[in-house]
């Protein structure tokens, strides 16, 4: 009777979860389908996870049409991997300098970080400071303005790099290592669950990034992807208003709705794959990092 009870307690479990998998997915499948699917037909009958046609059309807009995708997958990847490595490698340096207990000012500065937490200095000193820097339309301008390391992913670090003994350093700095080999050779490697999950965030932040590239950038062939779509998108909804008030005659009516759940599939697809690589570091690092010191 005992060894049926957990039995019984898994395969409730695992159908629990399968339902509840089962739901995560359908949204997503849903979307995949409607982006194949004709606009006469989503204007008729809706979203259908199983359309009567399949069509191409939104993907030869995106991929095909006069807008240069390739162009700009290549430059959002472009701007997340470097952008990435650049603020992860910046905050797990500022985090170890806040958590190493021979440092002096530590707490100051760690209250200087929070006190950004806080209070936002708004969009004009934000705008002067990249102008005078000159980054304006260059690859610059869309990784230095999110370069700057978020004050909770520092203190995420921070916290994380805390839990490791002092006697560690003291033995190195005995040894004669200096701060920086000591925060590259012994604390970045025992802090990969949260370089991990910063790595996560940071990658995300800089993918899905569009304002810099609004703000900073005029130059259409240094257009991120999720500006572009969202430029493209645009456009197509001013010429369905234009068509729909009869400003604008003799112009092929455009997929408005399946182009829309083709640029989420197109933007999704690299987070999608970059996830599972860092999952076994997420909960982990995201938990031992939250605690408080």
């Amino acid at each position: 009777m005992t060894s049926t009870r957990p039995k019984l307690f898994d395969a409730v479990n695992a159908v629990i979860i399968g339902l509840i998998s089962l739901l995560c997915i359908l949204p997503m499948l849903l979307v995949l389908m409607v982006s194949f699917t004709d606009e006469t037909s989503i204007r008729q009958f809706g979203y259908q996870l199983f359309p009567s046609e399949f069509l191409l059309d939104a993907y030869k807009l995106l991929m095909l049409g006069s807008t240069p995708l390739y162009r700009s997958y290549m430059i959002s990847i472009f701007i997340t991997v470097v952008g990435t490595l650049l603020a992860v490698t910046i905050t797990g340096m500022a985090g170890y300098t806040l958590a190493a207990k021979h440092i002096r000012y530590r707490n100051g500065l760690g209250l200087f970080f929070f006190i950004t937490m806080v209070f936002n200095t708004g969009l004009v000193p934000w705008y002067l400071i990249n102008l005078n820097l000159g980054i304006n339309n260059t690859l610059w301008a869309l990784i230095i303005p999110s370069l700057v390391f978020n004050p909770f992913n520092l203190f995420l670090v921070r916290n994380y790099m805390s839990q490791i003994p002092s006697a560690m350093t003291e033995a190195a700095k005995i040894d004669g290592a200096s701060d920086f080999y000591i925060a590259f050779r012994i604390f970045f490697p025992l802090c990969m669950p949260v370089l991990a999950t910063i790595t996560l965030f940071y990658g995300i932040g800089y993918w899905n990034n569009w304002f810099n590239a609004i703000m900073l950038v005029d130059n259409e062939k240094l257009y991120p992807l999720q500006y572009l779509l969202f430029k493209l998108n645009s456009e197509i909804s001013m010429i369905q208003q234009m068509q729909s008030s009869g400003a604008l005659v003799g112009v092929e009516a455009l997929p408005q709705e399946s182009v829309k759940m083709a640029t989420a599939i197109l933007t999704i697809g690299p987070v999608v794959l970059f996830y599972p690589f860092l999952q076994r570091y997420f909960i982990k690092g995201l938990l031992i990092g939250s605690l408080k010191e």
